[in-house]
């Protein structure tokens, strides 16, 4: 690989400073702190090693009263040192000990930061201790993809744990009321949207997210309607393709007609909140508004199934994040951390993790539990993300660009779009321009 000091987007000073740092940790010799450009050693298999949680706070208690009891239960001669960071200060906490030491033996690695903690040379590749291992075979094809995709393709650099999902909530009361089916495809959910709006009542079909976050939802509504299955077409994005074009400006109509004007600012809590106060009858989101729907609504009134499917049943949905977890090529005890990924991630594990985080486990047997039979739109969530037919659309998580281009560049033309002040092709061309450029810089660095 080389690296190109010229390249745009944050991750490339990054990379070029790492470089910079672990050459200079090379020639002082190694303090045995972990940085970057350490090729670490496979260890007795015993001994403490330490793990830094991805989203400490939030799930301390899982780790620390569960997982990890167990896991030093059955594995006595290993002690786990858990440490725990906030989910917004992960990314800048890797790159601070990447370039100057201190890096844990193994480490929650969500699929955002994936390729820019792995393009510096932080982590080990796992595709052969996985074909060697007891998860052979045990974890979601699909999620192993998307894994793979966003560490840049070449190898597994992170083992899944558990997934979030596009979901579909919409409200049972309203639908029968109505007369309606289940928003299952993408006809039943216009035809929905329409016959549930009143505006002189307040009333509304759908609740369209128009702010902070907005993008990656209207990607999904694209090409699940499109059913174009890839995000690249040789080297250039199908995001602008002309099904794609009439795909978005069928969804965008909606805004104002089926939605509220308010819709245009609306992040995902407030998009939640106004779902909640129980006039609307579709919210589009993930799995973690479960419980506000329950508190707001009770559990009665609602139901939450996968985004809605093409009119023969065909399903494809683009790429959610995906947690997990990674080795890092610096340890000095691989042979131990990966004694602790591959326990945390068996069926048992993986099951309690995710019952207390009310995500998809990537474990499939886990994913077959009684909780998950109980928690209906869980459960219809991991059949949609384990389903044989699924086509899961891989979005570029791989790019160093990609937070920015999806973000700070685009979120304030879809808001543009929606306004009317843009049109459906003018916004996805300039979204295709800027990812081509950034995947031809990509390219030319790999």
């Amino acid at each position: 690989m080389k690296i190109n000091i010229h390249r745009t987007g944050r991750a490339a000073t990054v990379v070029a400073l790492g470089s910079v740092l672990a050459l200079t940790a090379t020639a002082c010799g190694d303090n045995g702190s972990g940085a970057a450009g350490d090729k670490g050693t496979e260890g007795s298999g015993k001994g403490e090693i330490t793990f830094w949680d991805n989203n400490g706070g939030v799930r301390t208690d899982i780790w620390k009263q569960q997982i990890i009891a167990d896991f030093e239960k059955k594995y006595p001669d290993i002690k786990v040192k858990y440490v725990g960071i906030p989910a917004a200060s992960a990314q800048s906490k890797y790159d601070t000990a990447i370039q100057g030491g201190g890096l844990p033996d193994v480490g929650g690695v969500g699929t955002a930061m994936l390729a820019e903690v792995a393009v510096q040379g932080a982590l080990e590749p796992l595709d052969s201790r996985l074909k060697g291992s007891s998860l052979n075979g045990k974890l979601s094809q699909n999620l192993l993809d998307v894994s793979r995709s966003a560490g840049g393709g070449d190898a597994v650099y992170q083992v899944p744990t558990s997934a979030n999902n596009g979901t579909l909530w919409y409200r049972t009361d309203l639908f029968k009321a109505a007369g309606l089916d289940a928003p299952t495809t993408w006809s039943k959910f216009y035809d929905a949207a329409d016959k549930l709006t009143d505006k002189g009542k307040n009333k509304f079909g759908f609740t369209i997210r128009g702010g902070e976050g907005a993008i990656a939802p209207a990607l999904d509504a694209v090409y699940g309607q499109t059913g174009i299955t890839s995000f690249w077409n040789g080297d250039k994005t199908t995001v602008n393709d002309p099904k794609n074009v009439a795909a978005l400006e069928k969804y965008i109509a909606l805004y104002k007609k089926d939605t509220p004007s308010a819709d245009v600012n609306n992040d995902f809590t407030k998009m939640v909140a106004q779902w909640d106060s129980g006039t609307i009858g579709m919210l589009s989101h993930n799995l973690g508004s479960y419980q506000d729907h329950v508190k707001a609504l009770g559990a009665e009134k609602f139901r939450g199934i996968p985004n809605p499917t093409q009119d023969d049943g065909t399903r494809v949905q683009v790429s959610n994040p995906v947690d997990g977890m990674s080795l890092f090529k610096s340890s000095k005890n691989k042979a131990a951390g990966w004694k602790f990924i591959e326990f945390a991630l068996s069926a048992a594990e993986n099951s309690k993790f995710n019952e207390s985080a009310g995500q998809v486990p990537a474990n499939t047997d886990a994913a077959k539990d009684a909780w998950i039979q109980k928690a209906e739109p869980t459960k219809l969530a991991a059949e949609a993300l384990n389903g044989a037919g699924t086509k899961i659309v891989q979005l570029p998580y791989y790019l160093p660009d990609w937070n920015t281009i999806s973000k700070s560049d685009n979120e304030p033309n879809f808001q543009k779009l929606l306004l009317g002040k843009m049109s459906a092709k003018q916004f996805l061309d300039t979204l295709a321009d800027q990812l081509n450029k950034a995947q031809a810089d990509w390219k030319a660095n790999h």
